[in-house]
């Protein structure tokens, strides 16, 4: 899915363009995010590749739940974080990895010590950020071939279930090596 009909998934992969919504088969789906959210109810898919440099569920979420950040929240998770590992930090999202300052290299397989930074992960990045926000859902990307992850489509509708009841929250994805945090409030409309 993208909103470019020639975009680089369509070429590299020799996509049609699946006119109505299916679960046979790969195509390209033209599309944003709420058309995601519309096939992602409806498909139930097993996995989710996410290809954008976004996190996606995430943005999903905000979408589907109309919310807003909640950045304090943010500012309690980044001091139990070392700082060798914070990329970025904005009103709603904290990104961290372990080879800050490096580029990843294609097609990677995550090995123990990273081979474009040469540091050995005293952890996963997912058990560093479990351990600098407890509370958050956090989903997995899991790897499915080297440099390729995925989310699992079931764990990303537990997380919208799990997202619909709670007035804030912090959502996290990560694979072994690099991590992302997103926190929102529900964002509560005056009464006129």
């Amino acid at each position: 899915m993208d909103t470019d009909p020639n975009c680089l998934a369509v070429k590299r992969f020799k996509l049609k363009t699946l006119e109505h919504n299916s679960s046979q088969g790969e195509g390209f789906v033209n599309g944003g995010l709420p058309k995601v959210l519309e096939l992602i109810d409806e498909l139930k898919p097993e996995y989710l590749f996410p290809t954008a440099p976004v996190h996606i569920a995430a943005d999903l979420a905000k979408i589907q739940f109309e919310l807003v950040p909640w950045s304090e929240a943010i500012a309690t998770i980044l001091p139990k974080l070392p700082k060798a590992v914070v990329l970025e930090t904005g009103r709603e999202k904290l990104v961290v990895s372990f080879n800050k300052g490096h580029n990843c290299i294609e097609r990677c397989s995550m090995p123990e010590v990273c081979p474009s930074s040469g540091i050995k992960k005293p952890c996963t990045m997912t058990s560093l950020m479990r351990f600098a926000s407890p509370a958050a859902f956090i989903l997995i990307s899991h790897s499915m071939a080297p440099g390729m992850g995925a989310l699992k489509g079931r764990e990303v509708l537990e997380f919208f279930n799990w997202a619909k009841v709670k007035e804030k929250f912090i959502v996290a994805t990560a694979c072994d090596c690099h991590g992302v945090f997103s926190a929102f409030q529900q964002h509560f409309k005056a009464e006129v």
